[in-house]
C-alpha cells in the first residue's frame, strides 16, 4: 500500500486530533480533582468538593472533545 502526501497528511491530521483528545481528557479531569482534593482539605469536607469537581471536570471533557470532534468533521 503506497500513501500519497495527502493520505500521509491525513494520517498525521488524525494522530494529532487523537493526541489532543487525550490530553485535553487528562487535563480537564486532572485539574479539577486536584482542586477538589485541595478544598477538601482545607475545608474538612472529604470527600464532597472533591466528587462535585471531579463530575464537572468528566462533563468539561466531554464537552471539549464533542467540539473538538465536530471542527474536525466540519472541515
Amino acid at each position: 500500500m503506497k500513501l500519497n502526501k495527502k493520505g500521509k497528511h491525513d494520517i498525521a491530521k488524525a494522530m494529532a486530533l487523537y493526541a489532543q483528545l487525550g490530553i485535553t481528557m487528562a487535563v480537564c479531569i486532572t485539574m479539577p480533582l486536584l482542586i477538589g482534593v485541595w478544598l477538601d482539605n482545607w475545608l474538612d469536607t472529604s470527600p464532597l468538593f472533591l466528587l462535585v469537581f471531579v463530575l464537572i471536570g468528566i462533563v468539561a471533557a466531554i464537552r471539549n472533545m464533542y467540539i473538538m470532534v465536530m471542527n474536525q468533521f466540519k472541515d
